[in-house]
């Protein structure tokens, strides 16, 4: 038996919905958003409700404004905005990685709203080199014989790959226990496929000896990749070669040694605190490497980027691989890191000096951090939240040292009359969008990632959420 929609029933509930027209009136003034935008993502809400409706839901005309309102409020919170990192996580993938120096951003403000030599020679009037000046600047930072830039870490891989890789001489030998996933779930197998290469996986998860490379070696191997766990580490019962040793062994059978870095720290990172030693482009290539590759936004504290240092002659045969214009830096990538390079070698003596943020965050002193909390939590409101100061541990985030933890001071804070979700939400969706973390029934508000000069709008946030 079938049974039909009742025709009158349906058109009432139809006729309840509201117009487009007068929902973006009503909430024009709720989101800083372009009305045709508005109009489009209310149509589309209230097409998906009209379905709804014709499929015999029950909704009311109040539920429907409701659920409307609050789904472009969130729509307009999606788009790109400053965030207050309170998270004690100093290069947070989700939150942007490293935030640029002062300098680098100046910068980029005069190039991105004018004209630049992008490609042009000023003094002969004529065509000029692309990132000549970054290129030399690299090299010379990395103290090397040549080096470039692409738009990102993977795509330096890739690039790198697909050059050195060929028809007939296409194996790339790799340790198990380096075998690992990036961000984003794209693993280093995959990204070898997409090169081209043919991945020859040697020793085991937790041991890798020399002859394990020496025996996978073929007249088809065309590079040795190794690749830094820095997101990841292993103990117990392990051992690998070191680098001099499998360097000599590569280049014995005249092949080429790759490292991948991932992380791109400059400088030691365990004199800027008391954490591990990262692994440098310019160590590595001293103890053997050919080329290194590293991330610019990381522990260089540059733009998305992706660097390759090391032998002149595959520097310049990657430069001419096709692949290297699709993923070539645009003007605004070349500018900031140009100016974090400049940066580094201007303070080469004495690289904590640099401004660099990220380095900046990692040797501020605890001492500090708790006198920058005393005075945000000074005239918060105490009736309905329990506010102390307390030490944490700050972490260097982004897949980089991830056994390292550093002191730190945190805001804490237990809420009476509310959730922690809802405290931690309401933060976040300030106009300061204050981000912090929660556990055992507390949300943190950690100072290590937080600039001192938005301590004042910390303790806004505070106050508002907290009223």
């Amino acid at each position: 038996m079938i049974t039909l929609h009742d025709p009158f029933n349906i058109m009432s509930k139809l006729a309840a919905l509201p117009s487009v027209e007068k929902l973006a009136s009503s909430l024009a003034s709720e989101v800083s958003l372009p009305r045709p935008l508005v109009n489009l993502f209310l149509r589309r809400e209230i097409d998906r409700f009209r379905q709804l409706l014709l499929a015999d839901e029950n909704h009311t005309r109040e539920e429907i404004e409701k659920a409307t309102r609050q789904g472009l409020l969130e729509f307009a919170n999606s788009r790109l905005q400053p965030v207050i990192n309170a998270t004690g996580i100093l290069i947070h993938t989700n939150l942007g990685r490293s935030p640029l120096g002062p300098r680098a951003a100046t910068a980029l403000e005069k190039i991105a709203t004018g004209y630049s030599n992008l490609e042009f020679d000023l003094p002969s009037g004529a065509r000029g080199k692309r990132a000549g000046y970054l290129e030399t600047a690299l090299a010379c930072l990395l103290e090397t014989e040549a080096a470039t830039a692409v738009n990102n870490c993977a795509a330096a891989l890739v690039l790198t790959l697909r050059t050195l890789v060929e028809e007939g001489k296409n194996e790339v030998i790799v340790s198990r226990s380096e075998l690992v996933e990036i961000g984003g779930g794209f693993r280093i197998p995959e990204i070898l496929e997409t090169s081209g290469a043919k991945l020859v996986e040697v020793g085991a998860t937790n041991k890798t000896h020399l002859h394990d490379y020496e025996k996978a070696i073929t007249p088809q191997t065309a590079l040795i990749l190794k690749v830094h766990r820095s997101n990841f580490y292993i103990d117990g019962f392990i051992g690998e070669p070191e680098i001099p040793e499998i360097a000599k062994l590569a280049h014995d059978h005249k092949l080429p040694l790759v490292e991948d870095l991932g992380s791109g720290a400059m400088i030691n990172t365990d004199e800027l605190a008391p954490i591990e030693h990262e692994p440098t482009p310019q160590e590595c290539l001293r103890r053997g490497i050919d080329l290194v590759i590293f991330s610019g936004d990381k522990l260089l504290g540059g733009p998305q980027s992706g660097i390759i240092g090391g032998r002149t002659d595959m520097i310049a045969k990657i430069k001419k691989e096709p692949f290297f214009r699709a993923v070539r830096c645009d003007k605004l990538i070349l500018t900031t890191l140009q100016e974090s390079i400049d940066q580094y070698l201007e303070t080469k003596a004495d690289p904590a000096r640099s401004d660099v943020t990220v380095l900046t965050f990692l040797a501020k002193s605890v001492d500090e951090l708790k006198t920058r909390a005393e005075t945000i939590i000074k005239g918060l409101p105490t009736e309905s939240t329990e506010i102390t100061i307390e030490n944490s541990l700050a972490r260097p985030g982004g897949g980089t040292m991830p056994r390292s933890e550093f002191p730190s001071v945190a805001i804490k804070l237990i809420p009476k009359t509310q959730s922690v979700t809802k405290l931690a939400k309401k933060l976040r969706l300030s106009e300061s969008a204050l981000v912090g973390y929660t556990t055992d029934d507390a949300l943190f508000i950690d100072l290590r990632t937080v600039f001192p000069e938005t301590d004042n709008r910390v303790k806004d946030a505070l106050e508002s959420a907290l009223s």
